[in-house]
């Protein structure tokens, strides 16, 4: 009966070391950097750079455990829902000088808790949904889109922490209201200003002119019967007088002896 030998200690040492660098090469694979962008040690983060890389999406191989994601000056339209979702760690979002046109209330899903700032300034949002950034606690840069001022933009504003060095920069490209064309948007709303005024403004105006209409018909029936009236009883004064006059009755008893 032949004897078992142990594995040679040789063996086992490569075997180990193949399975150290194929854990190895996992983890890499789990923490590479999205082509063509660059991730630099940040302070101990992962950080990932992606400023004029001439994108047009949003690469969908963003590490996880990133910190810092720079996506601006890119040529970034659209972003889908999710987008961002699960990047739990992340503290800033740059999403500046891009063309970006519209976000949507479940676009930065999964970044209410930790994100601090997010950067949409230089883009062309023209509405801002009030449920898009109502949840999110970081500073928010929005300057620099020709953004339409309406109520439904005023209510959002007031749910946002706006980063105090850009808020001043935020203007009405166009407005229900001409005055905040062109003008501060926050600055006229900290003055007491309103764009939810409008509709009851221009409901009161239809109001107004309602009821101007309706009297105005009272007033020509008024005036129409009047005049019926008065033609009535000229005819009938005319009429009257083409009547003959009656005879004088004479007295068929005649004067005493």
């Amino acid at each position: 009966m032949g004897t078992v030998r142990p594995p040679r200690p040789s063996l086992l040492l490569v075997s180990t070391r193949e399975s150290c660098l194929f854990l190895l090469f996992c983890l890499h694979l789990g923490a590479a950097c999205p082509q063509p962008c660059r991730c630099p040690d940040h302070a101990g983060a992962v950080a990932v750079f992606c400023s004029l890389r001439g994108l047009q999406e949003v690469p969908e191989d963003i590490p996880a455990n990133t910190v810092l994601l720079k996506l601006d000056a890119n040529k970034i339209s659209h972003l889908p829902d999710g987008a961002f979702q699960h990047l739990h760690r992340l503290r800033e979002l740059d999403l500046s000088h891009n063309a970006i046109e519209a976000i949507g209330p479940a676009t930065f899903a999964g970044l209410a808790g930790g994100l601090r700032l997010l950067d949409l300034s230089y883009n062309r949002i023209q509405r801002i949904p009030k449920d898009a950034l109502g949840k999110l606690s970081a500073k928010i840069r929005l300057s620099h889109n020709p953004l339409h001022c309406e109520c439904a933009l005023q209510e959002a504003l007031w749910e946002l922490k706006l980063d105090p060095d850009s808020v001043d920069e935020i203007a009405c490209h166009t407005s229900v209201q001409e005055e905040f064309v062109g003008k501060p948007l926050v600055q006229a709303l900290d003055a007491g200003a309103s764009l939810c005024s409008v509709p009851h403004r221009t409901t009161d105006v239809a109001m107004l002119v309602t009821m101007f209409g309706w009297f105005a018909m009272v007033i020509a029936y008024v005036v129409y019967y009047v005049r019926h009236n008065q033609e009535d009883a000229r005819r009938h004064l005319e009429y009257l007088k083409s009547l003959p006059s009656a005879p004088a009755s004479k007295d068929p008893i005649g004067p005493g002896p």
